[in-house]
């Protein structure tokens, strides 16, 4: 599995790879790397060449080109983590049922905006993080449990809408533990948010679990006063949590659009 699991990632990058390298930079990159390597590596190219060895050896690496090459390496997995993630073993997709509506980087002020008596429970998520993949089917579960009249979920692709991660301050960087994030919003305005944020800019460690969730943004107590209205003869009919109910997805949006 270890083997095939990188082969399958590469016979399925092969379209886009062939697309990349079309195109002058990358074509240019890539011949350059050659070159490097020839000339390091290939006598005579490489017999005049300076080193740091003490064996003396200049058809070799010296300590410091490793420390660069390797240096460089890291830089190259953190910008390209979407396309190694393929190449790691990650939870599946989940789509099974849910009550949440996917926002993109206009619908999401619009509507929060909207009706500011709705409260509303935002995740911020992207698709090549793991512990997003792991929480979808959590958050999925609580927004059957938990929606009704006065009290939506939503998602948001901040690995996608960058605009969205920077207004709503959600590191979407690798090193950082905001992902995902969940943030009650009542009245348009945020009110808490999970993990909290230090003063340092730091994510404070949370685990998101079911449990956890409900505990920390008191659910119960949400879900008791958002169904009130309804009972005092509000005109929108209330809306009761069905385990079967239709995936909820704003226009231009689908979750298999990754």
């Amino acid at each position: 599995m270890a083997v095939l699991a990188p082969l399958i990632a590469l016979v399925y990058s092969v379209p886009r790879l062939s697309r990349w390298l079309a195109q002058p930079y990358y074509l240019l990159s890539a011949l350059l790397s050659a070159a490097f390597l020839l000339v390091r590596k290939l006598p005579p190219l490489c017999h005049g060449l300076p080193t740091q060895r003490e064996d003396g050896n200049p058809c070799d690496f010296d300590w410091r080109e490793v420390e660069i090459l390797m240096f460089l390496s890291a830089i190259v997995m953190m910008k390209n983590r979407r396309s190694m993630f393929l190449m790691t073993c990650k939870p599946p997709l989940y789509m099974g049922p849910e009550y949440i509506k996917y926002f993109n980087d206009k619908t999401i002020d619009e509507e929060l905006e909207r009706d500011k008596k709705v409260t509303w429970i935002v995740e911020f998520f992207a698709n090549w993080s793991n512990d997003c993949q792991s929480f979808a089917p959590i958050y999925a579960d609580l927004s059957l449990k938990y929606n009704c009249t006065g009290l939506n979920f939503g998602k948001v692709d901040v690995g996608r809408y960058t605009d969205v991660s920077m207004r709503y301050k959600v590191s979407t960087s690798p090193l950082t533990k905001q992902l995902p994030t969940l943030i009650l919003f009542q009245g348009g305005k945020e009110v808490m948010r999970r993990p909290q944020i230090d003063k340092k800019g730091r994510a404070v460690s949370w685990t998101f679990s079911e449990e956890n969730v409900i505990r920390e943004f008191n659910l119960n107590e949400l879900y008791q006063r958002a169904k009130k209205p309804s009972k005092a003869g509000d005109s929108i009919p209330e809306e009761q949590p069905v385990a079967s109910a239709p995936t909820t997805v704003s226009d231009g949006e689908n979750k298999k659009d990754k």
